[in-house]
């Protein structure tokens, strides 16, 4: 398990005001986590970084 407690989130520039967002947080070696910012204390999944970089390509070919 990935120690998250030296995480540090942020949320996308496109996040609305109403909170309902994911934060990532990618300053762990070898991890990318996210999580629900309304629900900071909540579950994070943790994803490697080439599975998030595949995941942010596809994401953004969709718009």
């Amino acid at each position: 398990m990935t120690d998250l407690t030296v995480a540090t989130w942020r949320k996308s520039t496109r996040s609305s005001d109403s909170g309902n967002c994911v934060e990532v947080a990618d300053n762990i070696p070898g991890v990318v986590a996210i999580r629900d910012s309304k629900d900071v204390e909540g579950p994070a999944l943790t994803f490697s970084p080439a599975a998030w970089a595949a995941f942010v390509t596809h994401a953004k070919a969709a718009e």
